[in-house]
This record gives structure tokens, C-alpha cells and sequence, in this order.
């Protein structure tokens, strides 16, 4: 009886560790990308914003470490939250969302994630492939700081550069 206990024991401690390591999920393939994205084109325009789509899939480690390093690191949360709303545009085999992705001009040629910065209006203005934010198994904040820094709405003002 002790055996069976033990084994037990041993089974639950090993389930409760792989669930507390599997990845959030922050894609959703089911969601209607283009009316959720109209919905956050209209969001950044009441709040003077621009629209942020990080493209991936729950699958892409890269993009899970992504919106990660994004939350902890403080002035880069910051400035996402004053400047963006972020969408989260799904890439995977249940939902490519290839009307959306042709729409943008194919960003998944670059791999995931992809950054794709809309302005207030929904028109592109910047496709971003993150290799060039990348350091080692993460990002680089300096850099990432940087490209969200010079795709706010106050860093494309005409009012800057009169």
C-alpha cells in the first residue's frame, strides 16, 4: 500500500512541474483577426496610439519570450502601454490568417515574431523582423526599447521635425 502511495505522490509532483512550465497562451486561433484588429485601430484612435500586431503563434518560443520579456522589463511596458495597442495576430496550422498576413504584405517571410506597426488610420507603416532585436535567448532591451521608441505616434509627429 505504501508503494502505491509513494507512486501516486511521485505522479502528482511530476504532472503539477510540466504544468506549471507550459507556455501561456497569448495567440488565439479561433479569434477573427480582422475584426479584432479593426477593433484596435479604432482603440488607437480615440487614444492616440498606434497598433502593435506581434505575429506568431502559441507554438513559437520566440514570441512567448517575447511578450515575456516585455512585461518584466519595466520602461519597455511602460512605453507599449502609452504608445500601442497590441495584438496578438495568430500564425499556426489550425489558422494562418493568410487574408491578414497578404494584407500586410506577407511579414511571415521574415519568421515569427514578426512586428507589424499600424498607424492610427490601420495603414502599415513599419514590418520589423525581431532577429535584429534578439540577444542570445532573449532580447536586447536597448534595442527593443529603441524600435518601439521611434514607431510612437509623438516620434513620427510633423511637429518634431519643422
Amino acid at each position: 500500500m505504501k508503494k502505491y502511495f509513494l507512486l501516486l505522490m511521485f505522479s502528482v509532483l511530476i504532472l503539477k512541474a510540466q504544468a506549471q512550465t507550459v507556455a501561456p497562451k497569448i495567440y488565439d486561433p479561433s479569434a477573427n483577426a480582422e475584426s479584432d484588429i479593426a477593433a484596435a485601430i479604432k482603440k488607437a484612435k480615440a487614444e492616440n496610439k498606434h497598433v502593435l500586431l506581434q505575429a506568431g503563434g502559441n507554438w513559437c518560443s520566440w514570441c512567448i519570450e517575447f511578450n515575456k520579456f516585455t512585461q518584466v522589463n519595466g520602461s519597455i511596458d511602460s512605453l507599449l502601454n502609452k504608445c500601442f495597442v497590441v495584438y496578438h495576430l495568430n500564425y499556426s496550422l489550425e489558422n494562418k490568417n493568410n487574408a491578414i498576413f497578404a494584407k500586410y504584405g506577407y511579414p511571415q517571410r521574415f519568421g515569427f515574431p514578426v512586428f507589424i506597426i499600424l498607424d492610427e488610420n490601420g495603414n502599415r507603416i513599419h514590418t520589423q523582423n525581431s532577429d535584429y532585436l534578439e540577444q542570445g535567448r532573449s532580447y536586447n532591451k536597448q534595442k527593443v526599447y529603441e524600435f518601439l521608441l521611434q514607431w510612437t505616434p509623438q516620434a513620427l509627429s510633423a511637429e518634431l521635425y519643422k
